[in-house]
């Protein structure tokens, strides 16, 4: 049987369940566990795909197409597994099922209600998930904070679960904020202490404390969460701002919360190693190179609504040795008629990032052509490709006008066009290009270089594409098309061979890069960053 570690917040949102829910597993994974991440959002939308990034912050999509919480990005780069469509259950999910089967007849004319059907619902999607995965550990992650009157249905289902499963298969993790305050920055525990009394009304005892805190806390302080909320000592976990968020698996470790879960669980003792994952922790705190990589986008002030891309950066820093900063740019701040170079010449790299949308394009490609003209070395992503075809073709191929049609009705060249296979669709909701898809590359290009291999998976979030009638246009003219879907009717792959470094793909490869395993495309950009760094220097 599987066993389930459950994991709720109190006191405040953002408090950094997800961080504390995926460092738990890689304690685990470490120990040899198979671990199924999960996160049950509240929210009544069926999954973020329509959520506005300045909101929500980023979609992160799965292998298999789901659109879900960034929290799942989170549990992908931590433990190195690849979540599915059954680790995010939403209240719109549970209801549409629910409502579903009653139109089916399936609860035999029964009243249906909040208990039992839509939390037997919940139930069910948890243990599903176990049984896809196959997984000795399922950590389930509750969004929102204890009080919220639409997590109340979650919380009683997984109140329940300990009830059906017994103490030992079950395991309450309650993340809550230790604060300071006054002069003296005096510690406060009541905060904790009455978000475990409102935890109690629901019915759950929790079995650990993650306590989120500036400082550290005195046995005193430790003693008196223990006394009053009724938790052992070693089970209150002190968790302090840690350095780099990959330091935090380690701070947990040191504070013995892997070995009081195996206890807690009563589960085999496994020893593992995180030798791997010091070392790599280690170079993020003390690299020897640094570079700055500009990253251009339409929601740069939600610091969430680019996570996968700012990680994946920080990843490829790892192989390179080197600390990247990064200065984030609202496109449409490059559309005030300032030149580029005021905002890009003190960096060593541009990504240009995905979004929708008509707001800030025209910055995006006033960036690109300034990449590729002066040599800095440019990483597109999504949308970032398709403006860069459409600078390409502006601004080399002489094709003015050109645009793409989610911009412009009829453009004169419409070098970025809509999927032919969707042009009937009519809801906004999963109906994308979605999900992972195999890429051929191109012998001898930078793409296959990078890769180091003729086929590719990546995954993909996107309705529009380059228009296949200007694709000679675009080659004869320079643009390499490096990477096509096996059936050559999609370009998925771009760059400019004359140029140090330039690339841009369909995909999101942010969505795949782990810190033990740096996705190539942003190793590659890291490393021109550096030797541009390096070069300049000695230029000097």
């Amino acid at each position: 049987m599987a066993k389930f570690i459950f994991v709720t917040g109190g006191v405040v949102s953002s408090i950094g369940k997800g961080i504390s829910a995926a460092s738990i597993g890689r304690l685990l994974r470490n120990r040899g566990f198979t671990v199924a991440p999960m996160k049950l959002d509240p929210y009544i939308n069926v999954d973020a795909g329509t959520m506005n990034p300045f909101q929500h912050g980023e979609v992160f999509v799965t292998e298999d197409g789901a659109e879900t919480d960034l929290d799942l990005g989170h549990y992908e780069r931590f433990m190195d597994v690849n979540c599915s469509s059954g680790s995010s259950l939403t209240t719109g999910k549970v209801y549409s099922s629910v409502i579903a089967a009653e139109r089916k007849g399936d609860y035999l004319g029964a009243t249906v209600q909040v208990i039992p059907h839509v939390t037997n619902e919940i139930k069910n999607r948890i243990l599903s998930l176990a049984k896809e995965q196959e997984a000795d550990i399922v950590i389930a992650e509750i969004g929102g904070t204890v009080g919220d009157i639409e997590s109340l249905p979650f919380l009683e289902a997984i109140r329940q679960m300990r009830t059906d499963l017994g103490p030992d298969n079950t395991l309450y993790v309650h993340v809550t904020l230790v604060p300071t305050v006054g002069p003296w920055s005096e510690v406060k525990t009541k905060p904790t202490q009455h978000s475990v009394i409102k935890l109690r009304e629901i019915g759950i005892s929790p079995d650990v404390l993650v306590c989120r805190t500036d400082v550290e806390l005195p046995s005193d302080v430790r003693g008196k969460i223990s006394l009053f909320c009724g938790v052992p000592p070693e089970a209150v976990i002190e968790s302090r701002n840690a350095a780099t968020i990959y330091e935090v698996p380690l701070m947990y470790d040191e504070a013995g919360l892997g070995e009081y879960i195996m206890g807690r669980l009563r589960t085999e003792s496994r020893q593992g190693s995180l030798g791997e994952w010091r070392s790599l922790v280690e170079t993020l705190k003390n690299p020897r190179k640094e570079c700055r990589i500009a990253v251009v986008g339409k929601y740069t002030s939600n610091g969430d609504a680019y996570k996968s891309i700012e990680e994946s950066l920080i990843h490829a820093g790892i192989p390179n040795d080197c600390r990247v900063q990064i200065q984030w740019i609202e496109s449409d701040s490059l559309e005030h008629g300032i030149p580029p170079e005021e905002f890009l010449k003190d960096v060593d790299a541009l990504v240009v990032a995905p979004g929708f949308g008509g707001r800030g394009i025209e910055g995006k490609i006033e960036a690109i052509a300034y990449a590729r003209e002066k040599g800095l070395p440019f990483l597109g992503i999504c949308l970032g490709l398709q403006m860069a075809v459409i600078e390409y073709a502006r601004n080399v191929c002489g094709l003015v006008g050109a645009n793409s049609e989610e911009m412009m009705e009829n453009p004169p060249y419409p070098v970025i066009h809509l999927l032919p296979e969707q042009k009937h669709v009519q809801e906004k909701g999963a109906t994308m290009r979605l999900g992972s898809y195999d890429c051929n590359l191109v012998n001898g290009t930078l793409a296959h270089n990078l890769y180091g291999t003729n086929r590719i998976t990546e995954r993909h979030r996107h309705r529009y594409e380059v228009n296949n009638d200007f694709r000679e246009k675009l080659q004869e003219h320079g643009m390499t098309i490096s990477g096509v879907s096996p059936d050559y009717r999609l370009v998925e792959m771009i760059e400019v061979a004359t140029h140090p470094f330039f690339i841009a793909t369909q995909a999101h490869p942010e969505f795949k890069s782990r810190p033990n395993r740096p996705h190539p495309l942003f190793t590659g950009l890291v490393a021109a960053a550096v030797n541009r760094r390096v070069s300049a220097s000695a230029a000097v």
